[in-house]
């Protein structure tokens, strides 16, 4: 299938400018000398694998009920990724999504999903509620609460689905649920089978292992898939507690089919070959190929103090002569990405400023040192061209800063991309080591994703700066762009921690044995018949 462009209505191409025709053709000449250059790699380009001829064999479909909730981004996206490739490895397959919290849940636990909302804005109420629910006491008191008061609502909502598999990718519903499973499997005398997969990277709440722990009846989980080292420790050592050895998958984060194709074109990025497929993916999304890009991003709200690391990362690399393209993911924040596109770069140098006889005493101190060292630092990145004290002092190099808003194509930025600058969601990582892209983390959640920061850093394939510190995080970015042997280490070992196939590879687990126990059903529903 062939890569491409977005192109405007035609209602739009009646009134263009002649200017903006001319700019439409050399756009389509572009596109066409992209898909020449992709045939001639013999790469593979992302396609929409769902529309399948009536002739595919269909006899392994499956219904699938997901169980989640909204409580951030990556709860839906990994249970998206798995529905995913359900449906390309088991066609004709169906699935449902439920948040059985929120639907059947009583207060203070049905408003969970606003409640993240404030509580991810509030760093410390969220350190302060998430220490106190991941304790035994309180995951009694959880249980107890839905188990009288919901679990039958919680049954008979799963029943009205008549689902083959049900898949928990939420910490909040796996014990409770399981029960209904359990209790549907000898209602029916059809065994409902229940399986958990973490969404976290490197730590995780105790809850996420109710469904599993202990033995007996006690564990109701077919299997928990997990993807690191760190959560199979937690599972493992819960005391009485404790997940056995043969119930834990590890495979890796579930992220989108995306990622996989992008990877397998992608290879190497540091090869000759890498960087000509890099180059390639810069041009259909519009970038400058040979510009050094870093992708910042703060979440799929635009969280985090984007714009004063936007603002270091824009003066490091005017005073290091790094010709630069910064894109932004602003997500839902279009106060930032409005301030991004009508920023005066100029000015945040200074260079309007001194222009104009203005003193640069009203700058942070980090610009204003920037602005007085500049014309030292001429040459300091080998890698771009030399310039001359002159051009030094007019800055004719190019840093360009690329508002986006919420994108779909993450997995092609992320191959344009030589560095990622990201709050530490265990998606998002998972996702740039599937394509070995080096990470500066500025901001985490505390309790959940602490041990995310601990999972880039033991893999060493980034580090963490805070966001308190944007200038020290445009030095080390900056540092990182002028190194190749820096980025080829980093880039590296980012393509050892991740794992782009871990979706297919958990389905095809769960498949297999669900395919086993629907055999059965359906062969008590055909002798119920006759």
């Amino acid at each position: 299938m062939k890569l491409t462009l977005k192109k405007p209505k035609y209602s739009a191409i009646k009134k263009m400018s002649y200017k903006t025709f001319r700019k439409m053709r050399k756009n389509k000449k572009i596109e066409n000398e992209i898909q020449v250059k992709i045939s001639q790699l013999k790469i593979d380009v992302p396609k929409d694998d769902m529309k399948r001829p009536s002739s595919i064999d269909t006899s392994k479909r499956m219904k699938i009920l997901f169980l989640s909730s909204d409580t951030g981004g990556g709860h839906r996206a990994s249970a998206e990724a798995l529905a995913r490739q359900f449906e390309l490895l088991y066609p004709g397959s169906t699935y449902d999504l439920l948040d059985v919290i929120t639907d059947h849940g009583y207060y203070p636990y049905k408003n969970i999903v606003k409640d993240y909302k404030h509580l991810s804005a509030n760093p410390g109420q969220w350190d302060f509620l998430y220490k106190l629910t991941n304790t035994k006491p309180m995951e009694w008191i959880y249980e107890m609460h839905f188990k009288v008061l919901s679990e039958q609502a919680i049954r008979e909502r799963i029943k009205s689905f008549s689902p083959d598999v049900v898949i928990s990718v939420h910490p909040l519903m796996n014990n409770i649920p399981s029960l209904s499973c359990q209790k549907i499997s000898e209602e029916t005398s059809v065994h409902l089978p229940f399986f958990t997969v973490i969404t976290d990277l490197g730590s995780a709440h105790q809850y996420w292992f109710s469904a599993a722990k202990g033995t007996g009846n006690r564990s109701r989980a077919e299997k928990i898939f997990i993807a690191s080292d760190q959560i199979k420790s937690l599972a493992r050592n819960r005391g009485r507690d404790s997940v056995s050895e043969e119930k834990i998958l590890e495979f890796g984060l579930p992220i989108r089919y995306d990622f996989s194709v992008q990877a397998k074109n992608l290879g190497d990025r540091m090869s000759v070959e890498g960087k000509k497929y890099q180059a390639l993916i810069r041009e259909s999304l519009y970038l400058e190929r040979n510009n050094k890009t870093v992708l910042v991003m703060g979440g799929g709200e635009g969280v985090g103090s984007l714009s004063n690391i936007v603002d270091s990362l824009y003066v490091e690399f005017t005073a290091l002569n790094i010709n630069a393209t910064i894109c932004v993911v602003c997500g839902r924040n279009e106060k930032l990405k409005s301030d991004l596109l009508n920023k005066d770069w100029d000015d945040v140098i200074g260079l309007k400023r001194e222009e104009n006889g203005k003193s640069i005493e009203g700058l942070p101190g980090f610009l204003k040192k920037i602005c007085l060292l500049r014309p030292l630092l001429k040459g300091v990145c080998e890698e771009h061209n030399k310039m001359d004290e002159e051009s030094v002092e007019t800055i004719d190099h190019e840093v360009k800063v690329v508002p986006l808003g919420f994108i779909t194509n993450m997995a092609e930025y992320m191959v344009a991309a030589d560095v990622l600058v990201s709050k530490a969601g265990p998606g998002t990582i998972a996702e740039a080591t599937s394509v070995s892209l080096p990470i500066m983390l500025t901001n985490f959640l505390p309790g959940q994703e602490e041990g995310n920061v601990e999972y880039v850093e033991k893999h060493e394939c980034g580090l963490y700066i805070s966001d308190r510190e944007p200038e020290k995080i445009g030095e080390m970015v900056g540092e990182w762009l002028c190194d190749r042997e820096k980025l080829s280490r980093l880039s590296e070992a980012s393509k050892k921690a991740g794992n782009a196939d871990a979706a297919s590879q958990i389905v095809n687990a769960i498949g297999e044995s669900t395919l086993r126990w629907k055999d059965v059903k359906d062969s008590v529903e055909d002798s119920n018949t006759d």
